[in-house]
């Protein structure tokens, strides 16, 4: 099956046929070359050392003798904030509880099996695997 839509028979505009693409491919004159140095500062009439004279309409800034500011004395309390994590180990912060079923538990649930999984599920301990503390 085929499509009804034309081909294309031309190829793509060439480049300088887009508009404003003349002046690409010509060097620039002076392009990479070091610019001239900064003209020198404009010097005020009435000698150096003197302030420029107020703009129009406004007065001139007088400045006050610098005064020294007394020296802050305090102290800065850092509150930490404390990140609780779920599961986590009370006695070393680090590492992450995993539970463990007790010999207990594993043979009251073999001996007394129907019932004696729910003694299994009651007779696990909690355990952290970084510093190896045991909570019932």
């Amino acid at each position: 099956m085929m499509d009804s839509k034309p081909l294309l028979q031309d190829g793509p505009p060439a480049y300088n046929a887009v508009p404003g693409a003349q002046g690409y491919g010509l060097p620039q004159h002076g392009y990479g070359a070091i610019p001239p140095t900064a003209p020198p500062p404009y010097h005020y009439p009435g000698g150096p050392g003197k302030s420029p004279p107020p703009a129009a309409g406004f007065p001139s800034a007088q400045m006050g003798p610098a005064v020294a500011q007394p020296p802050i004395t305090g102290s800065y309390t850092i509150i930490q904030p404390s990140v609780v994590v779920v599961g986590g180990c009370p006695a070393c912060r680090v590492g992450v509880l995993e539970d463990d079923f007790t010999c207990l538990g594993i043979l009251c649930a073999i001996f007394f099996f129907p019932l004696g999984i729910l003694f299994c599920f009651a007779l696990r301990q909690r355990r952290c695997p970084n510093c190896g503390a045991t909570f019932g």
